[in-house]
């Protein structure tokens, strides 16, 4: 499935947010996230379906002063 991840095309092989982030390599990491510019809770990311051609948004934290 092709989606928009933080602006860059990406080919995904699954379908759930939760495990898209997993395929992306975020697992276990705190990081918020909204599809099609709408914000989705870690609580239903497992649930949460994307669909072709979705934009998906992870912002992780960062250190620094």
């Amino acid at each position: 499935m092709n989606i928009s991840v933080n602006g860059e095309a990406m080919t995904v092989h699954t379908k759930t947010l939760g495990d898209i982030l997993d395929e992306l390599g975020y697992k276990g990491q705190r990081v918020a996230t909204a599809v099609n510019a709408q914000f989705v809770s870690s609580a239903t990311r497992k649930d949460t379906q994307l669909s072709e051609g979705d934009a998906l948004e992870i912002v992780t934290p960062r250190q620094g002063g």
